[in-house]
Formats: structure tokens, C-alpha cells, sequence
């Protein structure tokens, strides 16, 4: 009865056979196959072994370098030694000619402070003005003798021959004194004349002149017309220009440059205010000395 209970019920008793054949199924889904695992370890273990030759290789290029310039550096040591010693012989070299020149600027010097002693120990030379003294005189000795026979004939009945002579270097003596102080006072009158006419210099000044008017309704042109009107010796009038003052007036700003010695500025500002009609007031703006 038991059995045949059993066999009519549907029981799955091989059911863990499907489940491991279901969880190898999804293993396989999930981690690939066997062969492909193996693949994966063999291409991991070959990126490593390339990666430890790289870093051989890159050892051995930095040793290679560092050996390189190891053995270049004594050599670049003994050129840059070389180029110092050359350096050093060129400055030598230089300082050598350096004190040649100073010593040729010293010797130079010491000539040149030699001739100027000299030259100023010298006596100066004499003015023209005194050589021509000299020159003139002798000129007046050789004409002297000429005129004298005329004045040995006179006297020469009454005194003896050997007075006369003394008599006549004597009298030649005192009118060649008297001809080189007449000379002389000649030439001293002549420089008086030229220093009396050289001009001398004549003081002027600059004057700026503000002329007011009585209103607005002044005639300007008029006023500064009248200005120009006064002359007088040594005034000349300059640049004019109106100036605003207020409420319509203008004022003439008028400039004027006058001899000191001749123009004053009262006898100026009088004559200018003698135009009553036109002019209120004069006022000195600005005064300037030239």
C-alpha cells in the first residue's frame, strides 16, 4: 500500500544533479570558461615579465648616462681651466697697457704745466700803441738836421763853431720831447673823442597800462585811439586788448616801453588822462625793467 502511495506521488529526487549542473552553468556564464581563465593568467604573467625588462632597460640607459657624463666632466673641467688661465693672461695684459697710457697722460701733464710756467714767467709783449712812439721819433731826427743850416747861418757870426754845436744838440733834444708830447696828447685826445661817441647803454622799461572808461557805453576804439595819440621821444606803444571788468565795462590793457631818461610814468599817466571824455583812470598793470 506504501509503495504504490509512493508511486502514484510525483516526487523530483534527482533534483541536486540539476542544481550543480545549473550552478556550473552560471560559473561558467560569470567567470568564462577554464581555458580562458589559464588564457588570462598566462597574458597577466607576460604584461609583468615586459614591465620587468622595461625597467631593466630603463636602468641600464640611466647608468649609461650618469657613466657618460662622468667621463665627459674632466674634460669640460680642463676647457673651462683653460679659458680662465686665457682670461687671466688677457687681463694682465690689459693692466700693462692701461699703466703704459697713464704714465704717456702723466709726462703730457707734466709739460704742459712746464710750458705754462714759462709762458708766464715771460715778459708781455709791448702794446702797439708804445712801439709807435719810437718809431716816429727818429723820423722827426733825420728831418731836424735839414732845417738846422738854416739856424747855424744866423748865429754863426757871433758864436764859435763848437758852441753852436752843443747849443744845437741841445734845442734837438727839447723839441723832439716836445714833438713826442705833442704826439702823445694828440693820441689821448683822439681816444677821449672815440669813448665820448660810443653810445652808452640806454635804461628802458616795459610798462602794462590799464586804461578804464567811464561806462559801457564808452567808445573803446575812440579811447585806445586817443592813447595812441600821446608821443612823446622814447614812448612806444605796444599790443592792446580789451579786458571784461563787470556789468558790461571793459577795460584797455595797453603795453608801452619808454626810455627811463626821457619817459616817466606821471608825465605818462597825465598826459593820457588829459582825454576826460574817454578815460576815467590809469593804473600800472605790471612795470618790467629791460
Amino acid at each position: 500500500m506504501a509503495a504504490d502511495f509512493l508511486s502514484s506521488e510525483k516526487i523530483w529526487f534527482e533534483k541536486f544533479k540539476y542544481d550543480d549542473a545549473e550552478r556550473r552553468y552560471y560559473e561558467q556564464q560569470v567567470n568564462g570558461p577554464a581555458g580562458s581563465s589559464s588564457q588570462q593568467q598566462e597574458n597577466g604573467a607576460s604584461t609583468i615579465l615586459r614591465d620587468i625588462a622595461r625597467a631593466r632597460e630603463n636602468i641600464q640607459k640611466s647608468l649609461a648616462g650618469s657613466a657618460s657624463t662622468s667621463s665627459s666632466g674632466p674634460g669640460d673641467q680642463n676647457e673651462l681651466l683653460s679659458r680662465i688661465s686665457h682670461l687671466e693672461v688677457e687681463n694682465q695684459n690689459l693692466h700693462s697697457v692701461v699703466a703704459d697710457l697713464q704714465k704717456a697722460i702723466f709726462k703730457l701733464e707734466s709739460r704742459l704745466n712746464a710750458l705754462e710756467k714759462s709762458t708766464s714767467h715771460q715778459p708781455s709783449p709791448v702794446p702797439p700803441t708804445q712801439k709807435v712812439e719810437p718809431f716816429s721819433v727818429p723820423s722827426k731826427k733825420v728831418e731836424l738836421p735839414s732845417a738846422s743850416p738854416a739856424k747855424k747861418a744866423e748865429p754863426a757870426a757871433a758864436e764859435e763853431d763848437d758852441d753852436d754845436d752843443i747849443d744845437l744838440f741841445g734845442s734837438d733834444d727839447e723839441e723832439e720831447d716836445q714833438e713826442a708830447a705833442k704826439v702823445r696828447e694828440e693820441r689821448l685826445r683822439q681816444y677821449a673823442e672815440k669813448k665820448a661817441k660810443k653810445p652808452g647803454l640806454i635804461a628802458k622799461s616795459s610798462i602794462l597800462l590799464d586804461v578804464k572808461p567811464w561806462d559801457d557805453e564808452t567808445d573803446m576804439a575812440k579811447m585806445e585811439e586817443c592813447v595812441r595819440s600821446v608821443q612823446m621821444d622814447g614812448l612806444v606803444w605796444g599790443a592792446s586788448k580789451l579786458v571784461p571788468v563787470g556789468y558790461g565795462i571793459k577795460k584797455l590793457q595797453i603795453q608801452c616801453v619808454v626810455e627811463d631818461d626821457k619817459v616817466g610814468t606821471d608825465i605818462l599817466e597825465e598826459e593820457i588822462t588829459k582825454f576826460e571824455d574817454y578815460v576815467q583812470s590809469v593804473d600800472i598793470a605790471a612795470f618790467n625793467k629791460i
